[in-house]
């Protein structure tokens, strides 16, 4: 029986595909493994100085970057070379929130961002995760084009909130914060639905139907 897919039109997220049967330790789960380490890199760089250094504050931004390209990498080298693995689709979404949750974290930490925006946006990637996690015995519902707005917005605000810069530039980060705070509460909704909607949908929940009606019969 194969796995429903919630939004045929993500099936490129390689979380969507089964698990083929490459070796665990496959360059895609090894970009995984080093965007995970490459956390508390970032953290160090960002908290030099208290946080006021400006070479290392760029430092910090090059080793966010880096990490942030990494996640788009091992994606694509799962999807193209069959390297999809159990490991990488449960490593891969925990390494992509504790980036974003340490760079938020470490900058209202600084008193960069708001701890509201911090709150939100962590509260909605927990969220996401747990669910992913509630329905995996139904299917999986990878991520739609608006989950991917999401991550392109989320990226972009925390990487200029991580540069130091002033001025209109300085202005400009506070907007896309906002815009990437808005896509990030929609898109949560959006998955919440979706999920609802696979726990009943599935064939996994028509068998349990179809249990339940028989015992009742």
């Amino acid at each position: 029986m194969s796995e429903p897919v919630a939004d045929p039109a993500a099936v490129l997220d390689p979380a969507a595909l089964p698990a083929s049967g490459a070796r665990l330790l496959n360059i895609a789960n090894v970009l995984t493994i080093a965007r995970l380490l490459l956390v508390p890199v970032f953290l160090a760089a960002l908290m030099v100085g208290d946080g006021h250094d400006q070479t290392w504050r760029i430092v910090a931004w090059a080793v966010f970057a880096v990490a942030s390209v990494t996640d788009r990498i091992d994606g694509e080298l799962a999807r193209s070379r069959n390297l999809v693995t159990e490991f990488g689709k449960v490593a891969d979404p925990i390494a992509d929130k504790a980036l974003t949750g340490a760079a938020l974290v470490g900058l209202s930490l600084l008193g960069d961002l708001p701890w509201w925006v911090t709150v939100v946006v962590l509260a909605r990637e927990v969220g996401v995760t747990l669910l992913r996690f509630w329905v995996i015995r139904h299917g999986v519902i990878p991520a739609s084009r608006g989950g991917k707005l999401k991550t392109l917005l989320q990226g972009v605000a925390i990487g200029l909130y991580i540069l130091p810069l002033s001025g209109v530039a300085a202005s400009a980060r506070a907007w896309f914060m906002a815009a990437a705070v808005v896509v990030t509460v929609v898109t949560g909704v959006d998955y919440v639905a979706r999920a609802l909607k696979l726990r009943r949908t599935s064939d996994r929940a028509a068998m349990k139907r179809a249990r339940r009606e028989s015992r009742a019969g």
